[in-house]
């Protein structure tokens, strides 16, 4: 499998710069790490979308993944309390 490369939108990076800084590196690194396996074991797939999700920590990070370009897109980071459904992704 080659190298994918990520992507942040922009509503991402606002939400992943409010974090707590000890959280923001901790979420940072965890979307480094999709770089080389976007589909790690931990990941869940979005019923009826094309997305997953990870977690980290207390925070759950919201992605879509194109194979044929070889991109990871980081949709949304937030904290579990408030996503606590698929519903709330979208």
């Amino acid at each position: 499998m080659g190298k994918y490369k990520v992507e942040i939108k922009k509503s991402a990076v606002k939400e992943i710069e409010h974090l707590p800084r000890k959280d923001m590196k901790a979420v940072l690194g965890r979307i480094e790490s999709l770089y080389e396996n976007p589909r790690p074991h931990d990941c869940k797939k979005l019923s009826g979308q094309e997305k997953y999700r990870i977690r980290c920590g207390s925070y759950r990070i919201l992605y879509s993944i194109e194979d044929d370009i070889l991109i990871v897109l980081i949709v949304k980071v937030g904290h579990r309390k408030r996503c606590l459904s698929e519903s709330n992704w979208q």
